[in-house]
């Protein structure tokens, strides 16, 4: 667990004075669903990431709308929340349907957990969540460095289309340690639907070699009415067997450790590509037709270098503009974690060169 200060010098004495102190204890990332890149609201979601960091697994089961919303626990201090929406409905899954909500996290920022070794500690899960549709649901916890070792606890909305906590402690596990390295090592995921290829064995509650069969016994089908929703809000993993309150952490923060792996040129909350801001570019002075660069330095260092993708004033991905021409091409376009260059060819005296682009560095 590391500490974060945020800091200012004090007007008067010249001192820093600490403004906010965060533990940071919460391994889920944006478990508050605040921070929302690519869009608001995503229909036909497929295996793909939305809010940032959940990645949404349909599995071929149902189709679903995902969105930020503001239903939320009252009183509680959230302002948004996840929800999935089914707009087609499955009520037969076949055997090897599912439909699943993750996150998943790097190996270096779980070495304290000591998974693997004597000393593992256990973890504790607490969420709200809301549906209509009450039962049993499934969490899952796997390693992937480890052969997708694999255990599962179980939960239960009681009441309709009320918010309910919940709170689920994973033992420790002492076989299989984690990577030190910025690959995916653990994911943490919701299932909301499975067939019987998930479901026809015994709940694994236990840490062990991964099963199909017994990974989502006892899991309702949230797929089987189009007036099925599950809201989720408040999300939070943390080492120990007790849960503590959840961790607010100021916007700012919350965007940063987000644009890890994520980043874009437009408002945070903006859809994914906006033509009417997050543009950047640089006008040409010269009277040449030399080529012509670009240097765009990142927010914050990705975990590893990402995907770029730049689009024209039109939205059309891949361009960039010149004045009132489009479709001008990259010739040289190289990225590393902390910036992107573009290098254009074939350059027209006194135009300008316009883009927006978002960068892509998700496990």
């Amino acid at each position: 667990m590391s500490e974060l200060k945020v800091d200012k010098v004090s007007p008067r004495s010249g001192t820093y004075v600490s403004l906010n102190t965060v533990n940071q204890k919460n391994i889920i990332i944006n478990g508050s669903m605040d921070i929302a890149q690519r869009g608001t609201s995503v229909a036909g979601v497929g295996n793909a990431y939305v809010l940032d960091r959940w990645n949404i697994l349909p599995g071929t089961l149902g189709t679903w709308t995902n969105s930020q919303s503001t239903d939320v626990p009252t009183g509680q201090g959230f302002a948004t929340s996840l929800k999935m929406d089914c707009t087609t409905a499955d009520a037969s899954p076949s055997a090897s349907e599912f439909l699943m909500v993750r996150q998943k996290f790097e190996g270096q920022n779980l070495q304290y957990i000591k998974k693997g070794t004597a000393n593992a500690e256990s973890t504790t899960l607490s969420f709200w969540v809301k549906s209509n549709k009450t039962g049993i649901y499934i969490c899952e916890l796997i390693d992937s460095d480890n052969s997708n070792r694999t255990i599962n606890k179980s939960y239960t909305i009681n009441s309709a289309n009320t918010w309910e906590k919940k709170t689920i402690t994973f033992p420790g596990d002492t076989t299989g340690t984690l990577d030190n390295d910025n690959a995916v090592s653990l994911s943490l995921q919701f299932w909301l639907g499975a067939g019987s290829d998930y479901t026809s064995g015994t709940l694994q509650t236990d840490w062990g070699s991964q099963t199909p069969a017994n990974r989502a016994v006892g899991q309702v089908n949230l797929a089987d009415s189009t007036s099925n929703e599950w809201y989720v809000t408040g999300v939070q993993l943390e080492a120990g067997s007790v849960a503590s309150d959840f961790e607010f952490l100021p916007v700012d923060v919350n965007l940063q450790r987000c644009q890890r792996y994520f980043e874009k040129s437009s408002n945070m909350n903006s859809a994914l590509i906006v033509t009417s801001e997050g543009i950047v570019g640089v006008r040409d002075g010269t009277a040449s037709t030399i080529n012509r660069y670009y240097n765009v330095q990142y927010s914050v260092e990705k975990r590893a270098t990402p995907t770029v993708t730049t689009y024209d004033l039109l939205g059309a991905t891949g361009d960039c503009r010149r004045d009132s021409t489009n479709g001008i091409p990259t010739s040289t376009f190289s990225t590393g974690a902390t910036c992107f260059n573009m290098t254009y060819t074939g350059g027209v005296s006194h135009y300008g060169i316009y883009f927006g682009w978002y960068a892509d560095a998700e496990l």
